[in-house]
């Protein structure tokens, strides 16, 4: 049946309009008024377009047969409407084998196979309109054979613009890893710009197979082997040995296996696919030997050999409690008595059983590495720097193991960067560091750390002459860490479970972090940018990633648009307290300038003359000099009225913040 276009089919349905006459073409309308539709006629086509922007493919069915695949096929445009005049598609399909997925190069082998419409033999067929069968010869695949078939249609260059690729069948059970643990780091593979993010992939209910995407065409054994795969790297050997060699940022193990494997591997020989991109690496891929005991888990061994399983035995059988700042007045030093102190207690659970432990006698064994204290300023929007007289720390052993941590003078108006801490309150924090491998001076990166915060307490201790008069220091609120990144941000790339430095640990979405990278401890950071969310903005894909260096770190090669990647749950502009944040990073370590809130995240990223021209017109600032009561400043920035999350030029609609 000839097949007429959009433009000839609205001819022919005027027309057979006209013929028709007096048919029941509804009722009349009043004068000047419309009159009802009447029933469609018998046979009407259904609307076809033959140039899409977007093409999408609904599988109505697919056969394996004796050296051919067959697809029937439905095609529509982005609007839903069918499509004619698609003459480009192509298809994949690898075999599932002893050794895994394998699709061999034409020439190369003898396994599974793939074409288009340029192999000898490859048919199209339109019947209805928009659906298609798509013939496409294979002479190495048999008839039933189980594997992976995989398809995409029309062309790179339009009219019918090329498809997603489709994963339209595969052997259920045979993926060692996820698409969500891949998803953890890549977000949305197909929107970024890494190598063949087209050929990202969804399945036919519409869910996306990331995975198979990757694994029809680097396959389970090599193309260096014989009858091997398509790819010469392997998928296992991207994860197992490229990852990690390619420049994975600071403190990431790929023993730790579970980070990419949600259960344990399929395979478990040592010879087998996977094992031998470590183990006698270059040798060619033998069977595999598939794990049917559910008690063995291969994982377990790899976190054996970087002491994982210690580690997290330490983090689930350990914790910390930090009191309130107090006055003591029987501690002495050099030059009086009396100070600000806190107490750190560690405590150990034994099942049921909880013990406090002594950490002054850790200490001196090297059962630790670290316990130390500080106190903060605190305004009830976040901390304002250390209220500390530096290196004037004294430690007190308490009898019960508690160690109290001391501070003879506290910095009123001469504070860091000279910030007046008076118009705020305090608080407390601690952090105990046990060593891996006994006491090692690696500024606490090898180490397991726990950090935690006191109550938020105000004093009088700025009204009162101490000698005479014991400071009170009374609770006011808990300590509340506006924290909009999810728990496990951090840790699912720095997975070794140990610290970035200065004991700082991962847990909890940089929890321990925020102690030192806070608005007001205005650490330069290696002139990345100020605070902690900017800072790692700037880490991760700004000046301080190394992007565009030879020595740019793992980050940089994700999409960096895709914040859900940290910010599971969006971020909420107007929720962001308007405080400055003191920015020597932003100026080659010069103190006394500071920055307004959304500016300084937004340009850790968005570096440029023109964005921060941009800003700056908005009420933005970085170069905004800082008084002593700085934190009590409110900036004029206006970045939410156009930017929130729902407005014209939402946040959302440049960065992405859903899965």
């Amino acid at each position: 049946m000839k097949q007429f276009r959009k433009p000839h089919l609205a001819l022919l349905v005027a027309a057979a309009m006209a013929v028709a006459g007096c048919a029941d073409d509804g009722k009349d309308g009043a004068p000047g008024e419309p009159g009802e539709p009447g029933p469609p006629g018998p046979g009407t086509p259904p609307p076809t377009v033959d140039v899409t922007e977007t093409t999408h493919v609904k599988v109505l069915n697919f056969a394996v047969e004796e050296g051919q695949v067959v697809y029937e096929i439905e095609v529509t445009d982005q609007e839903g409407t069918l499509v004619e005049g698609l003459e480009a598609a192509e298809g994949k399909f690898a075999a599932w084998t002893e050794r895994g997925y394998v699709l061999s190069r034409s020439g190369e082998g003898t396994l599974g196979g793939y074409g288009s419409m340029s192999t000898e033999g490859a048919t199209l067929e339109m019947g209805e309109p928009g659906q298609y069968t798509f013939t496409l010869p294979m002479e190495n695949v048999t008839a039933g054979q189980e594997g992976m078939l995989w398809l995409r249609v029309g062309d790179r260059e339009g009219p019918i613009m090329r498809s997603m690729p489709l994963v339209v069948d595969k052997p259920e059970g045979t993926y060692s890893t996820s698409d969500a643990t891949c998803n953890a780091c890549h977000v949305d593979y197909a929107a970024g710009s890494r190598r063949h993010a087209s050929y990202t992939a969804m399945d036919i209910e519409g869910d996306g197979d990331l995975v198979g995407g990757c694994l029809v065409c680097h396959n389970s054994v090599s193309r260096a082997d014989e009858n091997g795969g398509y790819a010469t790297n392997t998928l296992s050997k991207i994860a197992h040995v490229n990852h990690p060699e390619k420049g994975f940022e600071r403190d990431f193990t790929v023993l730790n296996c579970t980070t990419c494997h949600e259960t344990t591997p399929l395979n478990t020989s040592i010879a087998g696919p996977g094992c031998v991109d470590c183990h006698n690496p270059g040798a060619p891929v033998g069977p595999m030997s598939p794990n049917t005991d559910p008690s063995f888990d291969i994982r377990a061994i790899h976190a054996q050999k970087v002491a994982l399983p210690e580690i997290d035995q330490i983090r689930e059988s350990h914790y910390t409690t930090t009191s309130a700042p107090y006055w003591d007045a029987d501690v002495t030093w050099d030059s009086g008595t009396g100070a600000v102190c806190t107490d750190l207690k560690l405590f150990k659970m034994e099942g049921e059983t909880e013990t406090q432990l002594n950490i002054g006698d850790m200490y001196a064994a090297g059962e630790l590495t670290y316990a130390g204290a500080y106190i903060h300023g605190y305004d009830g929007q976040g901390l304002t720097g250390r209220a500390i007289g530096r290196g004037s720390e004294q430690y007190v052993a308490r009898a019960d193991g508690t160690r109290s941590i001391c501070f003879p003078e506290l910095l009123a108006v001469e504070g860091s960067d000279g910030t007046d801490f008076t118009a705020g309150n305090f608080m407390a924090s601690t952090r105990v560091t046990f060593p891996q491998t006994g006491w090692v001076n690696d500024d606490g990166k090898d180490g397991v750390s726990f950090t935690t915060y006191s109550v938020v307490v105000s004093t009088d201790y700025f009204d009162v002459d101490p000698a005479v008069t014991a400071p009170t220091f009374t609770e006011v609120s808990d300590f509340d860490r506006r924290q909009v990144v999810a728990a496990d941000s951090c840790v699912t790339c720095h997975n070794s479970e140990t610290n970035y430095h200065k004991n700082g640990s991962y847990q909890n979405g940089g929890w321990d972090c925020v102690a030192c990278h806070n608005n007001g401890q205005n650490r330069n950071s290696g002139g990345s940018a100020p605070g902690f969310g900017p800072m790692v903005h700037s880490m991760h894909w700004g000046v301080g990633s190394g992007i565009g260096t030879d020595d740019a770190n793992s980050a940089t090669k994700l999409n960096a648009e895709n914040c859900v990647a940290c910010h599971a749950d969006g971020i909420d502009l107007y929720a962001i307290p308007n405080q400055y944040q003191l920015a020597r990073a932003y100026h080659e370590g010069t103190r006394g300038m500071m920055a307004s809130p959304v500016t300084a995240n937004c340009f850790a990223c968005h570096d440029s003359e023109s964005a921060l021209n941009h800003m700056v017109q908005n009420g933005g600032e970085i170069d905004a000099v800082a008084d002593p009561l700085w934190y009590t400043t409110k900036s004029a920035e206006s970045c939410a009225t156009c930017h929130a999350e729902g407005k014209t030029f939402g946040i959302e609609k440049y960065h992405v913040f859903e899965r």
